[in-house]
């Protein structure tokens, strides 16, 4: 035999054995009727081997999702009560120990193969898909943007200071999430504050192609991170970059409760650039004695002439920290931020349960 036919014959085996596979995932695995059956109550007919996440989707129940289904998230986390297979590997770094004993899952990675049963938050069931229009795109800083959008149908969008929503990009269809920056008293609107992510095709298109004007599609709320109104303890509130945007729809909150409660404010930002919305922040001091915005500079220019704290935040948060074993703290920004600060805020005796956050990634 000519051994130029040997490549050719193993290649046509290989394409043989990947059709025969195929075909036996489709008859063995998914053929006939199934169901996803959500929270014991919701029951979804199932003909095709979709993943768990879109098959949400289509029924409009919307889970947090910001990396649109491709494992580069972890968001999108369901109990997996019955079926759903294996752990797969692109799971694996989004689930811990305790996860997996629980049988959480991420429900982009997983199939409906067979009947399956799921778990998910009731707060998610709130989550609506949006048909917006953005009517404002301002400059913040150089590298830093708030946006405005009127939501259009629905026409509201019930939120509590704190939690975040998520913009569809379109074209390329790419999902994102946001913190919320609006007041809440206004569920007419959705604003933003989003930073460029070098190479960030999201921040990007706000950055460079968004304008007033056009229109977008925007899921939610979600999390879990949001102001517990029914507390009395004081606050401390973190923030970095864009993680004003949560605070700030926190502060409008306090303010129209009257700022019931004391609130001390740090945000850390790299020099006099980065600092933006400080003389709200003030105006928020001077008509409530018990709010105290701190902003800090860890690398302040020659130019800047600030006077007020520098390095970096969890330094000045320590040394203008006293006993917080009664206290409140509110955390934004990145993980890497946000860890150092709860150090420092155990270091002050705070209390685990009494320190919430969200990790922007």
């Amino acid at each position: 035999m000519d051994l130029l036919f040997i490549p050719i014959i193993l290649v046509s085996v290989l394409v043989v054995i990947t059709l025969i596979i195929v075909w036996a995932d489709n008859f063995f695995g998914t053929a006939g009727e199934r169901t996803l059956l959500v929270n014991n109550e919701k029951e979804i007919k199932v003909t095709d081997s979709d993943t768990v996440l879109n098959l949400l989707t289509k029924e409009k129940i919307f889970i947090p999702s910001a990396c649109g289904g491709k494992a580069t998230c972890g968001f999108c986390k369901v109990r997996v009560t019955e079926g759903g297979g294996d752990v797969r590997p692109t799971e694996e770094p989004f689930l811990d120990k305790e996860q997996k004993a629980n049988n959480v899952r991420l429900s982009c990675q997983v199939k409906v193969r067979e009947n399956i049963k799921v778990e998910i938050p009731k707060s998610l069931l709130g989550a609506l898909e949006y048909k917006a229009k953005a009517i404002k795109v301002e400059d913040l800083t150089y590298d830093t943007k708030l946006v405005r959008f009127k939501l259009i149908e629905p026409d509201t969008m019930e939120f509590k200071p704190g939690q975040y929503a998520q913009i569809k990009v379109p074209g390329i269809e790419i999902i994102r999430a946001y913190s919320i920056a609006s007041d809440p008293n206004d569920p007419h609107h959705i604003e933003f504050i989003i930073r460029l992510v070098p190479g960030g095709l999201a921040t990007t298109f706000v950055h460079k192609a968004l304008l007033a004007g056009d229109d977008i599609i925007i899921t939610g709320p979600y999390g879990d991170f949001f102001l517990r109104e029914e507390s009395k303890r004081d606050m401390v509130c973190i923030a970095g970059g864009s993680g004003k945007a949560p605070i700030r729809s926190i502060l409008y909150r306090l303010q129209d409760m009257g700022m019931p409660r004391k609130v001390r404010y740090f945000f850390g930002a790299k020099a006099v650039r980065d600092l933006y919305y400080t003389e709200e922040m003030q105006a928020i001091a001077k008509a409530f004695p018990n709010f105290e915005y701190i902003p800090a500079l860890s690398h302040p220019e020659d130019t800047d002439d600030w006077k007020g704290e520098t390095g970096l935040i969890t330094d000045v948060l320590d040394r203008m920290t006293g006993d917080l074993s009664e206290s409140e703290a509110y955390l934004c920004g990145s993980p890497g931020m946000i860890d150092a600060c709860i150090k420092v805020l155990k270091k002050h005796d705070i209390k685990d349960e009494n320190v919430l956050y969200d990790k922007f990634g």
